[in-house]
């Protein structure tokens, strides 16, 4: 049993005195880490000069490079630097660079150490720090107990897990892709159910927008103003803050925690939003940021709330209104200056045409597309827990090997 601190160098001095001041060594921001086991994209290092690169931590080719924020480690951002410009470069201080003596420890061993469920269970025990940006400390690394094997024996179980982890790896990704083919196949059934209807032999005319293309004979032309009409009612802090997302529609604020937008003390600016309302994120509706409230509540005073007019089926028109090539159209009629700025006006929704079935028709095709949502999404939650079986399986087959649980020799 012995300490990293024995077997690496934390935090290597640069060696670059033949480089001169002006030399374009590389810079390795975080996002070029890649998770799990994925190395260091160098087609993502960000060339610099020597002379600019002073404040940040030095790297060499083959130093390992470790997250110490706890975001970055908890999705295992890790890897080995490799095809660096002139040989070094220079990593965001908010990762480890540990350099192995080679006469110890071998590279690849200790990068699936430092993968290793014990290894990740003491860096998370070290942190110190507030919120979602605690650290692992440096003594943590330094000081992890570990046994080491010989060269040979670090090579072989290296070798070994390479074969076994890229097996396990191999069906993950086949299974990630089936799940990006179900999310597909999801947009197009509802985009084909909402802009055709059920029967596909129905007799069709020309809609006569360019986006919208042919729609059912029988359904009627209108706006979206015959639909809804903009309120803003506010002083209902007491009820509960809801949130608009791409992906799910009007949902609870509190039933997520990824959102990094704190909700204010004061409330009483905040709109008050009913069942059946359309909710509205300006600057993100032509990424498909809107939906029909399924319950009460108050949300942001930046957000277009609007109240329903007319008649329409709400879950048919919540799909309609998300849609593909609808977050498109959305596109077309915002303004801005840079795609983060975007904004759609009220006016200009109010203003775009649809073509509406019949509102019994409206109802049984929102029905056919909850049957259609309930079976896909069943697929992808089926796929999604044997995804994490495999990555539970993974882990615990990289900690069995690195602390010699298991002989790879037996295993081979």
């Amino acid at each position: 049993m012995s300490r990293l601190k024995f077997s690496v160098a934390l935090s290597p001095s640069a060696k670059i005195r033949r480089l001169r001041a002006d030399d374009p060594v590389s810079f390795i921001p975080m996002d070029a880490i890649k998770d799990g086991l994925g190395g260091v994209d160098g087609s993502r290092a960000e060339p610099l000069s020597v002379m600019t690169a002073g404040s940040y931590n030095f790297v060499a080719n083959d130093d390992v490079l470790l997250a110490k924020v706890t975001p970055c480690f908890e999705n295992g951002k890790k890897g080995r630097a490799e095809g660096l410009i002139n040989g070094v470069g220079f990593a965001t201080s908010e990762v480890y660079v540990l350099r192995p003596d080679a006469s110890r420890i071998d590279p690849d061993f200790l990068l699936y150490l430092l993968s290793s469920e014990d290894f990740r269970f003491e860096g998370i025990r070290s942190m110190t720090g507030a919120g979602g940006l605690k650290r692992v400390s440096a003594e943590a690394v330094r000081n992890y107990h570990v046994n080491i094997s010989s060269p040979e024996d670090q090579v072989a179980i290296a070798r070994f897990l390479d074969r076994e982890t890229g097996m396990i790896d191999g069906l993950i990704e086949k299974k990630t892709r089936f799940i990006a083919l179900l999310k597909e196949k999801e947009k197009a059934a509802i985009s084909r159910l909402v802009r055709r209807g059920l029967d596909r032999n129905a007799p069709t005319i020309d809609s006569g927008v360019d986006w919208r293309g042919r729609v059912p004979a029988h359904w009627v032309r209108g706006r979206m103003k015959d639909h809804f009409r903009q309120e803003k009612r506010q002083g209902y802090e007491d009820l509960t803050v809801l949130s608009v997302y791409r992906e799910f529609g009007v949902i609870e604020k509190s039933s997520r925690d990824d959102n990094i937008n704190k909700t204010p003390e004061d409330l009483s600016k905040y709109q008050l939003v009913n069942p059946n309302d359309l909710v509205i994120n300006k600057m993100k509706a032509w990424q498909g940021s809107m939906g029909i409230a399924p319950m009460k509540g108050i949300t942001s005073p930046d957000y277009v709330v609007m109240r329903p007019i007319g008649e329409h089926d709400p879950r048919y028109m919540h799909h309609y209104l998300r849609a593909q090539p609808m977050p498109w159209v959305y596109r077309l009629i915002s303004n801005g200056i840079r795609t983060d700025q975007w904004r759609m006006e009220p006016e200009k929704f109010l203003g775009l045409p649809v073509y509406m079935p019949p509102i019994e028709e409206q109802r049984l095709i929102a029905e056919r597309i909850d049957v259609e949502l309930e079976r896909i999404r069943g697929l992808i939650a089926q796929t999604e827990r044997s995804i994490d079986l495999l990555r539970e399986k993974r882990a615990a087959l990289i900690t069995a090997a690195v602390t010699g649980k298991i002989d790879v020799r037996v295993a081979a």
